[in-house]
């Protein structure tokens, strides 16, 4: 019987690629959904259009957490996760206001703008397992006393191994 580890190793690579189409999906999406907005179009709001983001995002987020358990990755000892999850709170709050929440088309423009910057930045932060992400450039190299490497051992040999032996 194969173990977790090894059944991990054999599906990561499509999980992987899979979570990185469903961001272009979902980027996508709230895009043309944003900017239809701001040219006022009702469609972006009508329920087949909400429940395509949904149903994306679900699959996105449950994607990505398959991934950080599989890894091994906590968000507290790999402080570029942590970053980048507080970043998607943010992201899914300046969506809401560009598409719906924010009252003027000025204010829904400004929102999407910044959810689309936000999205950039966990892009970066997420390619360089850096919790500074893009900023490292501007800001120069230094100790990173902030950010664990990814697990980079073996797939056979992840942390779920230690879980088995502590229960």
């Amino acid at each position: 019987m194969a173990s977790l580890d090894s059944l991990f190793g054999v599906v990561y690579p499509g999980l992987r690629q899979a979570h990185i189409g469903l961001v272009y999906a979902s980027v996508g999406v709230f895009s043309v959904r944003w900017l239809a907005t701001l040219a006022g179009a009702r469609w972006p709001m009508a329920n087949h259009w909400r429940h395509t983001s949904m149903v994306i995002d679900t699959l996105l987020l449950t994607a990505g957490a398959t991934l950080w358990v599989g890894l091994g990755l906590n968000p507290l000892v790999q402080h570029w996760l942590g970053v980048k999850l507080l970043l998607l709170v943010a992201y899914i709050v300046l969506g809401t206001f560009a598409l719906r929440r924010a009252r003027s088309w000025l204010g829904k423009a400004i929102c999407g703008l910044a959810a689309l910057a936000v999205l950039v930045t966990m892009f970066s932060i997420a390619r360089r397992h850096d919790p500074a992400g893009w900023l490292r450039g501007v800001i120069g190299h230094a100790p990173d006393t902030f950010s664990a490497p990814i697990a980079s051992t073996p797939v056979g040999a992840r942390p779920l191994n230690r879980l088995r032996a502590a229960g």
